[in-house]
């Protein structure tokens, strides 16, 4: 079962969900990759196109960092009323545990902007407990 989080600015509602890549990931060398999807959609009476994305991204084995980036994967889409934008990326942890959070700015038709909130999401990798490990090797 994917976790999905959710939240609503001015009118977009943003909801993301994130996922464990375990055949991307380097457990031994301590490479945890994470993708994640987020759809956007405008539930508003107007027109907002997103312009910049800022991430803060946090890794419980490792440095809290900053990213700040124009557009989503190359894209700064226009959201009319009713309208979606998904798009799908990922990051990479030193640790197993850690989560993101942001936001993004979007413009108006009249220039007005504003930031809409990516509600903070976790980064779990399922591992296997030591203790699940002890016990099947006991069952062999």
């Amino acid at each position: 079962m994917t976790n999905q989080y959710e939240s609503l600015t001015d009118g977009i509602r943003v909801t993301v969900r994130p996922l464990f890549s375990l055949a991307q990931s380097d457990l031994p060398d301590g490479e945890f990759v994470f993708s994640y999807q987020i759809r956007m959609e405008n539930l508003g009476e107007q027109a907002a196109q997103l312009l910049f994305r800022h991430w803060r991204i946090h890794d419980a084995g490792g440095e809290d960092q900053e990213v700040d980036g124009e557009g989503v994967v190359g894209e700064q889409p226009l959201l009319t009323p009713g309208q979606t934008h998904e798009y799908r990326s990922f990051c990479v942890l030193s640790s197993p545990v850690g989560f993101m959070e942001g936001y993004y700015t979007f413009v108006r038709p009249d220039g007005s902007r504003f930031r809409v909130a990516i509600p903070r999401f976790q980064l779990e990798a399922p591992l296997p407990h030591r203790d699940d490990e002890d016990s099947s090797q006991l069952m062999n």
